[in-house]
């Protein structure tokens, strides 16, 4: 297939058809939701961790802007497509193997879709307890469903007051999005603005105050507990270095999101110039967020105060940051507003990047067929109803964690995947058009952070609980009964003809390079896990 051949856009049965509305400033407005991740996991990677943990978050954007050069390039590739990387990098795959490629794109879905559940009842939380006391029956009551024990210890299916007003904020959410990408992109950028304040200003005071004392960052010493269960400074020893890669495991999930700005490549006004300038302003956003917000909490709170309860849940998360800034009732409740709708901006981010990668997987022959439809708007409905329902689903798990350390393995799986794409894209396809063609050193740098990716879900999942690890692989897997149904029994065992243009090749050049890596991912995980030391 020559270079410059562009398949035309694949149309419903309606006629109707993603619309070219967004430019590069749309784009980063609606992934401008992605920073408010840090809420989810900032307690959590403390608690793992300790005292290092802002050097993790550090360690953890570093990484994440280093590879989206890689995505940056990939996406380029095809600008007539929506659904992200995955859609992209599964285009590579996909002529050494059926199956790998609808994994990564299950894999990228399986990650992002549940934050419409977590940012939703972390809302909810955020607007519960500033409204009613912790023992109020408002916050304590809930109805059982069902027991998963068998998934992870304590797991049930449950129905409280957190999970109602959770899908209130799920179902107006929903209902901002049904208008298309463009006026979406409106509200985002509403909602951008007055939820990046309270985490700049958080992220600001510390630094002019000067209250972060070295003592709350030092010594560099992972997390241990003593005999009595109270913490104290542990060696860099296997246990140590297993705590650290378990941390990172955590903080990868929320600090690698901004990738989801090239969703959008096909609604892009000039795909081929706004596709690398919302990938990069965006990673340049997350970079300054994820680095200063934790040394900010880190630094005013200290060890003892980020190993609390509300902290470590989210909870606590909205109080603390009121704190930061000081004030009385009015500027606390401001400030616990001003977080609602960040949680609410990163929702929306979520429901807009996750259900476009539905919608181009059910084009490109991946997932079933009734998920290609779009309204007149240029909304991807039927993909959208389908994140909304799972989700709702969700909401009533008792344990959010859970739900984020399972979709988290998915998500990193997806990493790698999608970072050896760039390269196999590179040797397969040579001399097609890239708008953006990264360095060769950060091609090979990308690669090589997806292996380092496999290493925290090896060592660091089930810090998260027995069996993360287990259940993660198995969440992965789903995808397999999946695509069996639409391609052999859909389609007949052949790919919609838009995708047979896209798959083309003269000649799969790579030969077996991609097995080559798929089985050194394999063994990386697998040692890895072997190798961690959990408490």
């Amino acid at each position: 297939m020559d270079g410059d051949v562009r398949p035309a856009p694949a149309r419903t049965a309606q006629g109707h058809e993603l619309q070219r509305s967004l430019s590069w400033r749309d784009a980063f407005w609606v992934t401008s939701g992605v920073p408010a991740g840090v809420l989810f996991t900032i307690g959590g990677v403390s608690a793992t961790v300790g005292k290092p943990a802002w050097l993790v978050w550090i360690v953890a954007i570093v990484i994440g802007f280093a590879q989206s050069f890689v995505y940056a390039e990939v996406s380029g590739l095809y600008p007539h497509k929506s659904g992200g990387t995955s859609v992209y990098g599964a285009l590579a795959w996909v002529r050494y193997g059926k199956l790998i490629a609808p994994v990564s794109v299950w894999c990228n879905w399986l990650a992002w879709s549940p934050v419409l559940a977590l940012g939703t009842s972390l809302g909810a939380g955020y607007a519960l307890t500033t409204l009613f006391p912790a023992d109020a029956l408002v916050n304590t009551w809930q109805l059982t469903l069902l027991d998963l024990g068998f998934v992870r210890k304590g797991l049930t299916l449950r129905l409280n007051a957190n999970a109602l007003l959770a899908t209130a904020f799920l179902l107006l959410t929903f209902r901002l999005q049904h208008s298309g990408a463009a006026a979406a992109a409106t509200t985002q950028r509403i909602l951008g603005l007055a939820a990046l304040l309270p985490l700049l200003v958080i992220a600001l005071v510390p630094l002019f105050t000067g209250d972060m004392p070295a003592s709350h960052f030092l010594p560099l010493l992972p997390l241990t507990h003593d005999a009595t269960g109270a913490p104290a400074p542990g060696r860099w020893d296997a246990a140590g270095l297993s705590a650290a890669m378990g941390a990172l495991f955590l903080a990868c999930w929320a600090t690698f999101g901004f990738e989801t700005a090239v969703c959008y490549t096909r609604e892009f006004k000039d795909p081929q110039r706004d596709t690398f300038r919302a990938l990069f302003a965006s990673g340049l956003l997350c970079l300054f967020m994820f680095i200063a917000v934790p040394i900010a909490f880190q630094g005013s709170l200290g060890l003892q105060g980020m190993l609390a309860p509300g902290i470590v849940e989210g909870t606590g998360v909205g109080a603390a940051m009121a704190r930061f800034v000081g004030g009385g009732p009015l500027v606390f409740n401001l400030i616990v507003v001003m977080l609602v709708l960040a949680i609410l901006l990163i929702v929306m981010t979520s429901m807009m990047g996750s259900s476009r990668t539905l919608y181009q997987s059910s084009v490109d022959g991946w997932l079933p067929r009734y998920l290609s439809h779009v309204n007149e708007h240029g909304a991807p409905t039927r993909a959208m109803w389908t994140d909304l329902l799972f989700n709702l689903f969700l909401l009533l798990m008792s344990d959010y964690m859970a739900v984020l350390a399972i979709s988290n393995v998915c998500y990193m799986l997806f990493v790698f995947l999608n970072l050896q794409s760039g390269w196999i894209h590179r040797l397969d396809r040579p001399d097609w058009p890239r708008p953006y063609r990264c360095r060769n050193w950060l091609l090979a740098l990308g690669a090589l952070c997806g292996f380092i990716d496999l290493a925290f879900v090896g060592a660091g999942a089930n810090f998260q609980g027995e069996h993360t690890l287990r259940n993660g692989l198995v969440a992965a897997l789903l995808i397999v009964p999946v695509f069996a149904f639409r391609h052999y029994v859909q389609d007949k065992g052949r790919f919609p003809g838009s995708m047979r243009r896209d798959m083309a090749l003269p000649r799969a050049r790579a030969g077996m390079l991609p097995y080559l890596a798929l089985a050194g991912g394999a063994l990386v995980l697998g040692l890895a896990a072997t190798l961690a030391v959990i408490p």
